[in-house]
């Protein structure tokens, strides 16, 4: 395998964590890092701290990571893709639908790889869950619910809590049901004195049917990352703070005589907790963005979906503000 030169822009709190992996994986070299605010968390190591995007691209890599604040995804990626260098941007991709374009643009232009850093899809819970529902594990699914709550994070000032975390929901659950949505509708609050919302309920329909329900928000002093899946034979619930996956069976007996084997409800049947490899979820993304760039097959999240995941995001906060469903 040939080594990958790589550069990382952005060392703050994510992006301490990239720098960490981008050492640790096969075929990948670290050998650039930039970060206008200097390194607060001591990642660096041997590197020098470089200025700027431009000082990054001059090192002359192949790769590059940006983990900077949204507002600064668009001006990065552009100047990257000049330079005939594949990207992976942190989600969102874009602070705008017309940035994010831009930038698929580019990227499809110039032939290279542009990646969003939707993390949760490599979860080995969820990964786990789709694995299942492909092979039929739960039947016909009816519903997807997650809830991801915990406290207000100062280190994120340029979005609310719809682009920074119910992205993610938004990708998973696209992910996980193979399906894009259909209509959402939404409401925010705002109780943190900032402008952007702090906490958002989306409600909507995949285009396949399946209905499904967002709780998000900065505003709970417990940490809450729950997906719940509940199909024809049972519910998954998917713990993506640990990487846990349970199994509720639908304990219903299948009625014999066909004259009255109507579907009349569910009951309690057995529960499983499966057992399985936890690989970091980082880790596994930077091996799929790897895998991408070297022409290899990958499940590498592309800026295209990227894009369609802050159009669902968009569409629930212009819910929210105008107080009616939007079809996407």
């Amino acid at each position: 395998m040939m080594t990958l030169r790589a550069g990382l822009l952005g060392v703050g709190m994510m992006g301490r964590h990239h720098a960490r992996v981008l050492r640790e994986v096969d075929g990948v070299e670290l050998v650039a890092i930039a970060d206008p605010g200097g390194d607060p968390h001591g990642v660096a190591g041997e590197l020098q701290i470089l200025p700027d995007i431009d000082a990054l691209i001059a090192e002359g890599i192949d790769l590059a990571v940006v983990a900077v604040p949204t507002q600064f995804h668009e001006d990065a990626a552009l100047k990257l893709a000049a330079a005939g260098v594949h990207t992976l941007v942190e989600k969102p991709i874009a602070h705008s639908l017309e940035a994010g374009q831009r930038m698929v643009d580019a990227f499809r232009d110039a032939g290279l790889v542009g990646a969003v850093g939707h993390i949760e899809r490599f979860n080995p819970a969820l990964q786990q869950a789709r694995r299942r529902i492909e092979a039929g594990d739960l039947g016909a699914v009816y519903q997807i619910a997650t809830r991801r709550q915990g406290t207000f994070p100062a280190r994120i000032a340029d979005v609310g809590v719809a682009k920074d975390l119910a992205s993610h929901d938004v990708d998973l659950t696209a992910w996980v049901a193979q399906s894009t949505y259909k209509t959402v509708f939404a409401q925010t609050t705002f109780k943190s004195g900032r402008e952007h919302e702090d906490m958002i309920a989306i409600t909507g329909r995949l285009e396949s049917g399946v209905i499904v329900n967002h709780l998000v928000n900065w505003l709970s002093p417990m940490k809450e990352r729950l997906t719940v899946i509940t199909g024809e034979k049972g519910a998954f619930v998917a713990d993506t703070s640990t990487g846990d996956l349970t199994f509720y069976a639908n304990g219903t007996i299948p009625l014999e005589w066909e004259s009255v084997s109507s579907f009349r409800g569910v009951s309690e049947g057995d529960v499983i907790r499966y057992s399985y490899a936890k690989r970091e979820p980082l880790r596994v993304e930077h091996e799929a963005f790897r895998d991408a760039v070297l022409g290899e097959q990958s499940d590498v999240v592309t800026m295209e979906q990227g894009l369609r995941t802050l159009a669902v995001v968009e569409g629930a906060l212009d819910s929210a503000r105008g107080g009616t469903s939007v079809a996407l």
